[in-house]
């Protein structure tokens, strides 16, 4: 088994608290505010987790880390706006009309062509200052950390509730 794995199971154990990344408002609640701390800080490990798995060389990482910043940038961008239908249905749950589940859901599914938008844009670029073997393991520890984060959303999301 590899070394990197305890950290990797790390990872995604803390992962499980993550939610798609807050707008960068201000908090208006003490609530809010405690999400946005552990945001903050989840995203700080979630890039601690990508440098432990990477180990990266020193020029290695002096081209990858500015990528990786900005990468991260439109990836939570795209996590702020899922965020937000997440918050709108979960308000909505309990009256929500057939248009509006429609909408909610086109517009989740836009959001996410984005999120494979950006990914696909960024492999070329990863590739051009990173191994091929080592943007492919990156892309599978992002991957990894994904799948858990969706795994707790779809815990603890409601389902439509069929028509009475």
């Amino acid at each position: 088994m590899s070394k990197t794995y305890p950290w990797l199971t790390m990872a995604l154990l803390l992962a499980l608290a993550v939610v798609p990344a807050a707008s960068g408002q201000a908090p208006a609640t003490a609530d809010e505010a405690e999400l946005q701390v552990l945001l903050d800080t989840l995203r700080a490990n979630r890039k601690a987790m990508v440098a432990v798995n990477l180990k990266l060389d020193d020029e290695q990482a002096a081209r990858f880390w500015p990528l990786y910043d900005r990468y991260q940038k439109e990836i939570s961008a795209i996590g702020d706006r899922i965020l937000a239908l997440i918050e709108e249905y979960e308000a909505q749950f309990h009256d929500l009309t057939d248009e509006k589940a429609l909408q909610l859901t086109r517009d989740y599914l836009d959001a996410e062509a984005k999120r494979l938008e950006v990914k696909r844009t960024y492999l070329d670029e990863f590739a051009r200052v990173l191994p091929g073997r080592t943007v492919a393991r990156f892309y599978q520890i992002e991957n990894k950390m994904d799948a858990v984060v969706r795994y707790d959303l779809a815990a603890t999301i409601p389902v439509v509730e069929p028509a009475k």
